[in-house]
C-alpha cells in the first residue's frame, strides 16, 4: 500500500484560516479521518482514498472525490482563491 502522488496538490482550509497542502493519497485520508463530522461525503473521500491506496481507483479519482468532499465543507481553497490571511486583512483599528 504506496501512498500516491497527486498531479496537483490539494489545498485545504484548517483551524483558523490556515492553509494546508495535500500531496497524496495518504495525505487526504488522514485529513478525511480526522476531520469532525460524519457526512456522506466525507465517508465517500475516505472509501476513494482507502480504494486508491489498494490500487482499485486512480489517485486523480480519489482526488476529485476528496476535492468534492472539501468544496462542500467550504475549506477548499480553488486555484487563484488566496485571499490574504486574517492578521493581514483585519483593520488596523480594530
Amino acid at each position: 500500500m504506496l501512498s500516491k502522488p497527486f498531479e496537483n496538490p490539494i489545498r485545504v482550509w484548517v483551524g483558523m484560516g490556515f492553509p494546508r497542502q495535500l500531496n497524496t493519497v495518504v495525505d487526504a485520508y488522514q485529513f478525511a479521518t480526522d476531520w469532525c463530522g460524519n457526512s456522506p461525503e466525507q465517508k465517500a473521500a475516505i472509501r476513494a482514498c482507502k480504494a486508491a491506496l489498494v490500487g482499485d481507483i486512480e489517485a486523480e479519482t480519489a482526488r476529485g472525490i476528496f476535492a468534492a468532499f472539501a468544496r462542500k465543507k467550504d475549506i477548499l481553497i480553488e486555484d487563484g482563491n488566496m485571499p490574504p490571511p486574517y492578521w493581514k486583512a483585519r483593520p488596523s483599528h480594530v
